[in-house]
């Protein structure tokens, strides 16, 4: 595995060169989980749909910590089914933040966009097209899900939910060296930097619904502690 996260992993450059000799965009997702184990089978197998019927080159990267449901065993499970070229499970031993997940989900990543979203199907990957539509008829650095404008709502939605976003990988590279948040914050920083460097910014209309199974992963303290990165950050920047 060290030589993977060091990038020269023989299997990930075959994997990378293959899109790139296609002359096809890959696109990578980034699929953090902690107790994930009722949601992971139906969010990859929506993911593996939405991707095939469009044509989509992509890979699912999903990085769980350490869920003591038996999260990871079903990823295992995943992987066989689907095959390890398309469902790649990078596992950490223990829950250490949603930021520090996109770094280690990098690391494996071969496309040459990425895509970040929730396991909880607070998201539906039917969406996901349409960012690859925005992305290519602006040319964008970044599209991101919005429910403020045209046809999005929300269902169950409130401050908790975190946000779909579609990124050059490049340019999320370079955000995530400039991020210091690696809590729930980490994704909104990402945004408030994207401006300040003045990379250009798409928005998707999409719906959001509350968790299908299970409880959200924040507890009230960890809202808190939301809330006060977000203080934190609007003050500095």
């Amino acid at each position: 595995m060290a030589s993977e996260e060091a990038g020269g992993s023989p299997r990930r450059s075959r994997r990378e060169s293959e899109g790139r000799a296609r002359g096809q965009d890959k696109y990578s997702v980034l699929l953090p989980t902690y107790n994930e184990r009722e949601n992971l089978p139906l969010i990859v197998w929506l993911l593996v749909k939405s991707f095939s019927e469009s044509g989509i080159n992509y890979e699912i990267i999903i990085i769980d910590d350490g869920s003591p449901d038996g999260t990871r065993d079903i990823a295992e499970q995943l992987e066989k089914i689907y095959g390890s070229d398309k469902i790649l499970l990078r596992p950490r031993e223990k829950k250490l933040g949603l930021g520090t997940a996109y770094i280690h989900g990098m690391k494996h990543a071969t496309g040459n966009y990425i895509i970040i979203m929730d396991a909880d199907l607070s998201h539906h990957p039917k969406f996901i097209p349409e960012f690859i539509r925005k992305q290519k008829e602006g040319n964008f650095d970044i599209v991101s899900g919005t429910r403020y404008k045209g046809n999005g709502g929300v269902y169950g939605w409130d401050l908790k939910r975190k946000i779909i976003r579609l990124y050059r990988k490049e340019v999320l590279q370079k955000l995530i060296e400039k991020c210091v948040s690696k809590g729930y914050v980490f994704q909104m920083e990402m945004i408030v930097r994207a401006r300040q460097l003045n990379y250009t910014i798409g928005e998707v209309p999409i719906s959001f619904v509350d968790r299908v199974y299970g409880e959200s992963k924040l507890g009230g303290n960890e809202i808190v502690s939301f809330l006060k990165g977000l203080l934190t950050l609007f003050a500095t920047t």
